[in-house]
């Protein structure tokens, strides 16, 4: 980790970066052994950051920026998580699972986008209620590196989803 501590929407920010970066080596891979290693990369970042951005960061803004834009923050993450299940549940060469990753990248791109905004996105209007970013800066980054060497040791665990309810879908024959 940085000597500067780094303020809670400066490490998201970071975090956004190198899962985009991530994303865009994963388009040009033909390979599949580097295709299942990125996509194992990006759903290993995206699980370490979701879980940060719900345990710490978005009850520190409960109250303070639009319910409405952190109740949609958790419903991207849970339609993020259902893709980044079936992504690490497949294997590069299935049928969509090139599809879901890109798939995943753009609802990636949209969640980005609505925090990022300025003046109206979620770190604006963080930044605006003056939430103390650096605690919660250091807070992430100590709960992002124990959680890189949990996963690191135990593997990535089942994304849990938080807004979701139990429904029944019924899975048709495949696309041909």
């Amino acid at each position: 980790m940085a000597d500067t501590p780094k303020d809670a929407i400066a490490l998201l920010k970071a975090d956004h970066r190198a899962v985009e970066a991530l994303f865009e080596k994963f388009e040009s891979a033909t390979a599949a052994r580097e295709q299942k290693k990125l996509a194992t990369q990006i759903c290993t970042e995206l699980v370490i950051h979701t879980i940060i951005e719900e345990e710490i960061f978005y009850p520190a803004l409960k109250g303070k920026i639009e319910d409405d834009m952190l109740d949609e923050a958790y419903v991207e993450h849970d339609g993020a998580k259902l893709l980044i299940g079936q992504i690490v549940a497949g294997e590069p060469g299935e049928d969509f699972y090139e599809a879901k990753v890109k798939v995943l990248s753009e609802e990636i791109k949209h969640h980005v986008h609505e925090e990022e905004m300025p003046s109206e996105g979620m770190f604006a209007q963080a930044r605006a209620a003056n939430v103390d970013l650096e605690a919660l800066g250091e807070q992430m980054a100590a709960r992002k590196a124990a959680l890189k060497a949990e996963f690191e040791a135990n593997g990535l665990p089942t994304p849990m989803a938080r807004t979701l309810t139990p429904v029944e879908i019924e899975l048709g024959e495949p696309v041909g």
